[in-house]
């Protein structure tokens, strides 16, 4: 960040990870920015849980994003929320079938989030023939802040 921006030295107001993870569990709506093959930027709201350190969702490997990610899978996650930012840069892959342990977890955090809005998948819904549909995004690095300029913070992830 350009100085200025307030980016906290020596950690004296910097986020910690466990309180923009939360952030992350909790949101229901997030925004996933790809790169089509020509280069031109496609954004799209995604519906997904977070859960074990990589975000989870789902939907046909025919849409827009899930054809770009095939020929580039690095990508951006975005919160809807521009005044508490959270942003995410990583890679978005078609997932291998969960199993039932990860895909009852995975079907859990999906019916507490959109449930209402007629979503619950069972645990077994990445299962065989629908196994294409889950993909998952590994973050690499991120940036968030909730008091902008006052405690931008990057971290990093192996």
């Amino acid at each position: 960040m350009p100085a200025g921006y307030g980016v906290p030295e020596n950690d004296d107001g910097a986020l910690d990870w466990a309180t923009v993870e939360q952030r992350l569990v909790e949101s229901s709506h997030y925004w996933m920015a790809t790169t089509r093959p020509d280069g031109r930027p496609h954004v799209v709201p995604r519906w997904g849980v977070w859960l074990d350190s990589r975000f989870w969702y789902d939907g046909s490997p025919a849409t827009l994003h899930t054809r770009n990610l095939t020929e580039n899978p690095a990508c951006t996650l975005h919160l809807e929320d521009g005044w508490e930012a959270v942003i995410l840069d990583g890679t978005s892959n078609q997932a291998d079938p969960p199993g039932l342990e990860l895909g009852g977890r995975l079907s859990e955090a999906f019916a507490v989030k959109y449930s209402e809005r007629g979503y619950s998948p069972a645990p077994d819904a990445w299962e065989g023939e629908m196994a294409g549909g889950l993909r998952v995004f590994t973050p690499q690095k991120a940036m968030a802040w909730f008091d902008f300029p006052n405690d931008v913070t990057r971290f990093r992830f192996e």
